[in-house]
Formats: structure tokens, sequence, C-alpha cells
């Protein structure tokens, strides 16, 4: 937890102090190891809190979820985790490998390693409109903003100047009930880029299922396409999980290959699991190589701390839910749930006021167009930052 004063100029020219608190809690981990700041509540907790809540015939309208089915972080928080909360710097060997195949190989491994654990039950935090999250890793500044609401869209960009790395992501879920499961649609555009290499490397994300039957569990499951255009290499992953019957011979598996896309031959098989190990089998020697090792770069992961206070912003993730967070990790669910209502009650009412004024929301470190279907209201977004170069953030991540 960091604490600081902030200086804030009046419209008289004056200065008052204004106390900021930064709550940062342990990153999602494999087999959530890295920490023992939070643990999920037990389920019949959850339920008796959810029926406290909601009554029968009761206004489901402004409904809020109670905080005990949150984990004590943003989801923008976890978008932005899932790049610069790892303990091998796995892009600055994407960057460094001396053959395209070399480089495109790696670029296969950071894109499994974007992938964590989730608990079944507990959810993080809708991102408000505007919120930011600023944090930075050795050479690696990462910076997110949460660019719609309605549709939620989440942008983020990525700088590593001593590697020449530059990352931009922009990512919108679209939830269907689905009978035994809730099918969460990841939707947006990855794009990895080399710079001094001259190569760009665009990818989508596997969806996020949460399955009630028949055994309650959270997966990433479906299909991932990796593609560099300038070398004409392709990756095709199959993300796999437990069959309806429980059999756990494709949990968390990764099938796939890596091909020349100019005459489609296979150079490599891909085969392993994401919270294992994946590796690689050379077509031409049957020679099988290892990849990703999930332990050695997602397991025991190190919490960011503040590390200039000065620098926060209101809009900071970690200062918009600083109180929701510590009444989570206090579990005084009470507080918690006083603390996310007023949050999610003033994000309305600037909703209501930019309604009334005409006024439309611009992002501040994003420029964001779609294009799609009036009719369906399918749109397809994209993001632009407006900076080509990010600062080094106030908060880091321990090396």
């Amino acid at each position: 937890m960091s604490k600081i004063l902030l200086l804030k100029v009046s419209d008289e020219i004056e200065t008052e102090e204004k106390e900021l608190t930064a709550v940062l809690t342990s990153p999602l981990s494999l087999d959530n190891d890295s920490g023992n700041d939070y643990r999920a509540p037990n389920l019949l907790q959850r339920v008796f809190s959810l029926l406290k809540t909601v009554r029968p015939g009761s206004d489901l309208t402004r409904f809020t979820l109670p905080a005990i089915f949150n984990i004590p972080k943003s989801q923008l928080q976890c978008y932005g985790e899932s790049i610069y909360c790892v303990n091998n710097d796995i892009l600055s060997s994407c960057a460094n490998g001396e053959t395209p195949l070399e480089r495109f190989t790696s670029v296969v491994a950071w894109s499994i390693s974007t992938v964590r654990p989730l608990m079944f039950g507990v959810a993080p935090y809708n991102p408000v409109l505007g919120e930011t999250h600023h944090v930075s890793r050795g050479n690696l500044n990462v910076l997110l903003e949460q660019v719609s609401h309605h549709p939620p869209v989440s942008a983020l960009h990525a700088t590593n100047e001593q590697d020449n790395i530059e990352i931009t992501m922009c990512q919108y879920a679209i939830p269907k009930f689905q009978g035994t499961c809730i099918e969460t649609r990841v939707h947006g555009k990855r794009q990895l880029k080399l710079l001094s290499k001259g190569e760009t490397y665009v990818m989508n994300s596997p969806n996020l299922v949460i399955k009630f039957l028949p055994v309650p569990d959270v997966e990433w499951l479906g299909n991932v396409t990796i593609k560099c255009q300038e070398t004409g290499l392709e990756a095709h992953l199959c993300y796999k999980g437990n069959s309806f019957l429980g059999r756990k011979g494709n949990y968390r598996s990764i099938r796939g290959k890596i091909i020349s896309s100019p005459d489609m031959k296979t150079i490599y098989e891909i085969n392993g699991h994401w919270d294992r190990t994946v590796a690689i089998k050379d077509i031409s020697n049957g020679k099988t190589t290892v990849i990703y090792r999930a332990k050695d770069v997602i397991s025991s992961l190190k919490t960011p701390v503040v590390k200039d206070p000065k620098g926060l912003q209101a809009s900071e993730s970690a200062v918009v839910w600083a109180k929701v967070n510590e009444g989570i990790l206090n579990k005084k669910w009470d507080k918690a749930n006083e603390a996310k209502i007023s949050i999610e009650e003033n994000e309305r009412e600037l909703a209501r006021n930019r309604m009334l004024k005409g006024e439309t929301w611009v992002p501040k470190h994003f420029i964001l167009s779609g294009s799609g279907s009036k009719e369906t209201g399918d749109r397809d977004w994209e993001i632009k930052p407006r900076n080509l170069t990010l600062p080094p953030a106030p908060i880091i991540v321990p090396l």
C-alpha cells in the first residue's frame, strides 16, 4: 500500500492537500502461488451474500454484484499483468533471435505466456471509463486505459526502447450464456512489433469459458492464429479443455503447428500444456525442443510496488479501487460493497451529465475507432496510441 500527498491547484490558484492511496495485490499466476494476500471465500459464503443483496421481485437494473464475488483488482490490471508480470524476459528473446524462425518461435512462446489461470466463482472489477494502469518492468513500460464502457473496450500500449519492441492491444469481451457455461469471446487485435527487424506479429486471444457442469471450472478454449506478413510465417494453435464427461486428457492442452504461408509447408508441430510445458517438433528431422515452461515464467510472481508516489494519477486502477481492495483483503465486506457501489454510482452520474451536455468521451492516451454493422451492432474496434513511446511508470515490478 502506498499513500501520497497530491498538490491540486484550485480555481483561486491555491493548493490543497489530498491523499491518494494505491493498493496493489499479488498477480494472477500459476496455481495462484504468488502471494497469500487473497483467498476466495467459500461458495456458501458467496451464495449467502448474494441472497442478502437480492430479494424476490427486486429490480435488477442497477444490481451491483457483491464485492465478495470479486478478486481485489480491475480487469484492466489483469490485462496488464499478462504482459508485465513474468519471471523470464521472453520479449527480449523475441527481439534478439538470430533468424526469423527463432524470433517467430519466441513470439509463440510469449503469446502462450499471456494466458493465466483463473478462479471459478470470482472475477475482477469492471473498469470505469477513463481508468488507467501504468507499470514498468525493467525497460518495458506498459500503459492501459479503459477507452469505452458500453461496450467495454480496453487499450494497451507497451514499449521497450532498448530492445526496440512495441506492443498494442485492443480487447473487448462479449459473454454469452450457453446453458451449461458462459462463453466469453475475447475480440480485438494484438500486435507485437520488432522495430529493428521490421517485423509485425498479429494475433488473437483464446476465449474464456466458465463451466457450471459437470464440474465448475474456468478454461481458455479456442483457436489462436499468429501471423508475420514480413517473414511469411504463421502459427495455428488450438487451446483445449476437459470433455463434458470430465476427462482430463486435453485439460489446458495446446496443439498446433508453425507453417510457411507461401507454400503452406509445416515446419514445426506444437504440442503441450500451457500450464506446464510446450514443445515444438521439427518435421524435417523429428527433433523436439521445449519452447515454454510455465513454472519458469508465470509462477511465484512478484507483486508490483509504488516507486514514485508523486507520479500516481487519480485514474490509476490501484487508486480507483483502493478502498474496495482494502475491504476485500480485510474481509470487511460491508465496507467493500459500500466503496464499490460509490464508484459505480459515480460512473453512472458522470455518464448522465455527459448525455445532458451532449458530450462525447474522448480517451486521453488512445484514439479509438470502430467499423461494423449497424444492424447487428457488431463492431471491429481499433486503437492507436497518441504517443510513440512511454515514460517509466510510477509503479514497477521488482526484478
